[in-house]
């Protein structure tokens, strides 16, 4: 089976505009966009999450150049991954990614069927008493049925917006990193990430190693910018879902 590139990922709370200072994330360019997640109506109402509980993600971008919404994965297995979804592929104007997630001592797999839209196209999903369900096209619904069949996007509400501002290819040190920092609900977080692909001649050893020497390096150059890392297990996604969530109950 084919080695995956992985994303590695740290969190980062408190004064997120100090922390993206620090490391060197206002010196460039950054994108603005806002962010919604889709959740089942009833349930959100509730404070509950059960398509996040279910491992899927149902994410609208809104904002930059162009709109975007995507299905994803996470954790999902490769053995569920089946028939045309069972490798990443370009075709326009989708993107189908599968990649490893790692955030601390927590490594999933992750699979995300990305389809991008003119900017402005997804405003409708978003509006109350909209079903953001309806934006999802045939191919992801496809991607859902062959993947994670249990799960039906019925009834869905659009949770957010979460305020997103990006810095890309930020350097640090000898890296490339990604900062993207979110804020809503009294919430406020800054995700740094960098991307380690697999050479050809790696076997899962040589580039597993490879990856957990990055992530060291990607963890000493935060912190030795006075940047601390953030000590919640769990993922921002989860976090700013069941915040959101929260917020929904009467």
């Amino acid at each position: 089976m084919d080695l995956l590139p992985t994303e590695i990922k740290v969190n980062i709370e408190g004064d997120v505009p100090a922390a993206v200072s620090s490391l060197g994330g206002s010196r460039g360019p950054m994108t603005s966009r806002r962010i919604w997640f889709a959740e089942e109506r009833d349930s959100a109402a509730e404070g509950c999450v059960p398509l996040l509980d279910a491992g899927v993600i149902l994410r609208l971008r809104i904002g930059g150049n162009r709109d975007d919404l995507t299905v994803k994965l996470r954790p999902c297995t490769r053995e569920q991954l089946v028939g045309r979804f069972s490798a990443p592929f370009e075709a326009e104007p989708f993107t189908y990614k599968i990649e490893e997630d790692w955030s601390g001592h927590r490594r999933v797999t992750a699979a995300s069927l990305v389809h991008a839209h003119s900017s402005g196209t997804l405003s409708d999903a978003i509006e109350p008493g909209a079903d953001p369900a309806a934006s999802v096209d045939a191919v992801q619904d496809q991607f859902l049925h062959a993947c994670a069949p249990a799960v039906l996007l019925k009834g869905l509400v659009a949770l957010g917006p979460v305020h997103s501002t990006k810095a890309d290819d930020v350097p640090l040190d000898d890296l490339k990193v990604d900062l993207e920092a979110w804020s809503v609900t009294g919430l406020d977080f800054l995700e740094v990430s960098i991307r380690v692909k697999p050479n050809d001649d790696d076997d899962l050893e040589t580039f597993t190693a490879r990856a957990e020497r990055e992530q060291r390096k990607l963890e000493d150059a935060v912190r030795e910018r006075g940047v601390a890392l953030s000590e919640h297990s769990e993922s921002k996604t989860r976090r700013v879902l069941t915040a959101l969530a929260a917020a929904e109950q009467p």
